[in-house]
């Protein structure tokens, strides 16, 4: 048993050894066969990659809008029973108000929090000569720091007191901080918004950018009971809605129906009637970027595939000419008592290794554009342990497909007529 594996271990140093050779001899030919196991290994794997990175990154924005925490709305976030979005049907809706949120509060008793928000884009924030352009002002109610995830790099949030009284106070994000303020402290001063002057109260600590569009890092977030003095809070270009928590001991679904229940009698909703909001959680995002990952994946996987069958017959060829090379050889190795299976898996484990280093070609190709990628980019790609194990795995299957028939039909060979050959 010893002497088998010594023998097999030998047998397997020498098939690298080959394989080495190939690429050293044939250094072309083998370039030009390896080229289809690389790009598809490349196309394959880069592709899951970027998915990978995406899906971790839209994952932790999602989290950060609350796992636990349901949207009333006027617009759902994916069609409503269908895979049709009559946005004619949701274009008559109401907006969500504030004495809404104040009866909702009243009616329902799974709601842990709830915060009315609104938002306006595209300001420009302005102190002495510095200006940000592009920001987005957010309108809150008190408890919205309940409810969506933010930490206080500098300062602190509204007091119960001022969020009631309304007055013009402020928490900017660390883009707008740091534009402003060049790195120094922005707390007491004053910023203008729309000709309205701001006092800081708060800065908030950098998020980086969300791929779902919930970063702090541009806003600059107010007392709702100031901005209803500013602007118009039943404008459709602000898109007011809810933000409801459960109760810790609630599910989503109980809080659902308590919602719907609840707002369904505020609006004075006949039994019959269609409900004329929308109730909206990160599932539903979750679910359809799975779907989106999965189309990308099948997308992957046939572009690839096609490029690893042309690989797969360019190893194919490259081995049946190397079995027509080394014929003699065979003839000689299985003259001295070589048995078929060694003849077998030396054509065999040359085949897997050259396939293999095709697949590490592709493989340090997504590397190098994930690195160069994460230069540009405000979130990292990282080529994880799955996706080069899998890498390897589809090269080694594809050489075991690819060299067997050669390799059987090396280890079938007559050693008189082998040695002949030549």
């Amino acid at each position: 048993m010893k002497s088998e594996f010594s023998l097999f271990l030998r047998l397997f140093k020498e098939s690298f050894l080959f394989a080495f050779e190939a690429l050293r001899v044939n250094k072309l030919r083998t370039f030009l066969s390896l080229l289809g196991i690389t790009i598809g290994i490349f196309a394959i794997i880069s592709v899951f990659t970027v998915t990978d990175a995406l899906e971790k990154k839209i994952r932790s924005d999602v989290e950060s809008l609350g796992d636990n925490v349901i949207y009333v709305q006027k617009w759902p976030w994916v069609p409503e029973g269908g895979d049709e979005y009559p946005w004619w049907k949701y274009m008559n809706r109401p907006l969500p108000g504030y004495k809404e949120m104040a009866e909702l509060q009243r009616k329902s008793d799974r709601e842990e929090s709830i915060a009315f928000v609104a938002s306006i884009s595209g300001e420009t924030i302005k102190y002495l000569s510095n200006a940000v352009e592009n920001s987005e002002i957010l309108c809150v109610s008190h408890q919205y720091d309940q409810i969506k995830s933010f930490e206080i790099e500098e300062g602190r949030y509204f007091s119960e007191h001022e969020s009631v009284s309304g007055p013009p106070i402020a928490l900017i994000g660390s883009d707008i901080a740091s534009a402003l303020f060049k790195g120094k402290s922005a707390l007491g001063k004053e910023i203008a918004v729309r000709g309205t002057k701001f006092t800081i109260v708060g800065v908030i600590q950098k998020e980086g950018s969300s791929l779902v569009g919930n970063s702090s890092d541009s806003q600059v977030i107010i007392p709702l009971n100031f901005a209803r003095n500013l602007v118009n809070l039943r404008s459709e270009s602000m898109e007011p809605y809810f933000m409801v928590k459960a109760k810790p001991n609630v599910g989503l679904p109980e809080l659902r129906d308590d919602l719907r229940g609840a707002m369904r009698s505020i609006r004075k909703l006949k039994p019959k009637e269609d409900d004329d909001f929308a109730l909206n959680e990160t599932s539903l995002l979750t679910n359809s970027m799975k779907q989106v990952f999965s189309t990308l994946g099948i997308a992957a996987w046939i572009i690839g595939g096609f490029s690893i069958m042309v690989g797969g017959f360019g190893i194919a060829n490259i081995m049946f000419v190397s079995v027509k090379e080394r014929t003699s050889i065979i003839g000689i190795q299985k003259s001295l008592g070589s048995k078929n299976y060694f003849i077998l898996l030396q054509f065999l484990v040359e085949s897997v290794v050259l396939c293999i280093i095709g697949g590490l070609l592709g493989l340090l190709l997504v590397y190098l554009l994930a690195q160069a990628i994460s230069l540009f980019m405000d979130f990292t790609f990282v080529l994880t342990f799955s996706n080069i194990l899998m890498g390897i795995l589809i090269s080694a299957t594809v050489g075991i497909l690819s060299g067997y028939i050669p390799a059987h039909q090396a280890s079938r060979m007559n050693p008189v007529d082998a040695i002949r050959a030549n």
